[in-house]
């Protein structure tokens, strides 16, 4: 059961072989079971009781295509009556009141709530090592780190403990897990889905997207997670083309005539030859499914890094200056006045990769750097946007390419070289801060450990509101291949 899709268990429910609760009951005990660390926070009592309401409206007609399926969200979307955490002890012992509106939607199209998913503290992070409670384990190998920030939401889909999930993509934080853990994971165009109630890392950049087993499951998904949502100032209008919309609508239309652009920037040093591999492998198939390969040129990706890890902290300086012990979340047991206070409580709430991230941001801001580093940065990332629209359209339909340079690596092995985890975002960063979409497809396996079950990911770059298509190629991909629908031993 937990490696059918969610297509396939749609139509079990809707003619009644099994019921949500039954469902849901299957899937919490295989999170309960579960050894990777990827859930943070479990009520059966609250999952069954919306289980029981999904099938009261499968009963009387009134259900959709995802009405009773369970699905866990990422600890950064707040959940009302679940504790929202996002990762820290900042807000460790924070239950929200309210929901955030992905999650809203997903309630009202009647899936049910397994959980909150475990994610690297706030969202920064490139292995979910930077959780305060703990690393999740990749269920591919145990050894392995699920890649971050969303590893809890790539490792639980991968481990079948959940057949869908949310997560939020900053700078690859979607599809660079998706490729470590083998599934398949989009982040839509930047404003598409609505970041009310997503607990806020970096404002122009942060932005929620699903993870699940196939393309076809991710459409279902962001069809009810996408469209305008007045209560988000950066979300995109209905005027703007951001309507709720059906993007299944291209996962069969066929591949004959489409032009990939293939960088040169995303295939030289640095690149592990068993990625390129499998990648290169991936795009001969497109190939035979009647594309065609063209050679491009993003010649600012270099500069994603350092552009990068300038505005994000910056952002993240800003929205993370409200957790001072006063308003929001942990404050200190014991201080002598109100600036000790402040210290102490952000010291003990938020982790070391949190902190480094805010003094930096708090840098690049500060008067007689901001133009040095701030402005500059914010130029640099038009040009980059630029290189994209130069190659999209003109002379490509679609990017593809990467995620990461590497398989996942070994549980702490990087932990405390930052620069090292920095510099493993390189071919997700460049697509973040244009606001393109972009998913992660499942292509192979690395040879990079000794088992050689390490997976790697293909990406897929679209222009603006494509999705549709990206989707649609990416199903037509998985129709003639069956790397989506392993799983791992043993779990």
């Amino acid at each position: 059961m937990h490696t059918k899709t969610i297509k396939e268990l749609s139509t079990l429910l809707h003619a009644k072989q099994i019921s949500a609760t039954e469902l849901t009951r299957h899937f919490l005990a295989r999170a309960g079971a579960s050894d990777l660390n990827a859930f943070l926070h479990i009520d059966p009592a609250q999952s069954l009781a919306q289980a029981a309401a999904a099938d009261a409206r499968l009963a009387n007609g009134g259900a959709g295509p995802l009405t009773g399926i369970p699905i866990a969200h990422k600890d950064i979307f707040v959940t009302r009556g679940w504790r929202s955490t996002a990762g820290s002890n900042m807000l460790a012992n924070y239950t929200s009141p309210f929901d955030a509106t992905v999650v809203e939607r997903f309630g009202a199209a009647g899936m049910v709530t397994l959980g909150k998913l475990n994610c690297d503290e706030f969202a920064m992070g490139s292995a979910n090592e930077n959780s305060a409670f703990g690393a999740v384990k990749n269920p591919w190998d145990r050894l392995a780190v699920p890649g971050g920030s969303s590893g809890g939401s790539a490792a639980a889909i991968a481990a079948g403990l959940a057949p869908a999930a949310t997560a939020t993509d900053t700078g690859g934080s979607i599809r660079q897990p998706a490729a470590f853990c083998g599934v398949t994971g989009i982040k839509p165009t930047y404003g598409r889905v609505s970041r009310y109630g997503m607990i806020a890392f970096a404002s122009s950049l942060d932005q929620g997207g699903p993870i699940a087993r196939s393309a076809e499951d991710c459409a279902m998904l962001l069809g009810e997670m996408a469209g305008f949502d007045a209560r988000d100032s950066t979300c995109l209008t209905a005027e703007q083309g951001n309507v709720r919309e059906d993007f299944t609508r291209d996962l069969n239309v066929p591949l004959t005539g489409l032009r990939i652009g293939v960088p040169k920037e995303y295939f030289g040093e640095g690149l592990a030859a068993d990625v390129e591999q499998a990648v290169r492998a991936a795009l001969d198939e497109f190939v035979k499914l009647g594309a065609t390969l063209v050679d491009i040129t993003l010649p600012k990706t270099a500069l994603s890094i350092p552009v990068y890890y300038i505005i994000a902290p910056a952002e993240a300086s800003s929205n993370l200056s409200r957790f001072d012990g006063v308003r929001y979340g942990h404050r200190a047991a014991e201080y002598k006045d109100l600036s000790e206070m402040y210290r102490k409580s952000r010291a003990e709430g938020f982790g070391p990769e949190v902190q480094r991230r805010i003094m930096v941001g708090t840098y690049v801001l500060c008067h007689g750097y901001y133009d040095a580093y701030y402005l500059q940065a914010q130029k640099i990332r038009r040009l980059i946007a630029d290189d994209f629209q130069a190659a999209l359209g003109e002379k490509c339909d679609v990017i593809m390419g990467p995620v990461a340079p590497t398989v996942a690596w070994d549980l702490g092995a990087k932990s405390n070289d930052p620069v090292a985890n920095y510099l493993a975002d390189i071919f997700t960063l460049s697509t973040s801060l244009a606001g393109l979409p972009g998913m992660s497809v499942p292509c192979g396996f690395g040879q990079g450990a000794v088992n050689g079950r390490r997976p790697v990911g293909l990406q897929i770059i679209g222009n603006y509101f494509s999705e549709a298509k990206l989707l649609g190629i990416a199903h037509q991909y998985q129709r003639v291949t069956d790397w989506h629908t392993r799983a791992p031993e043993g779990v």
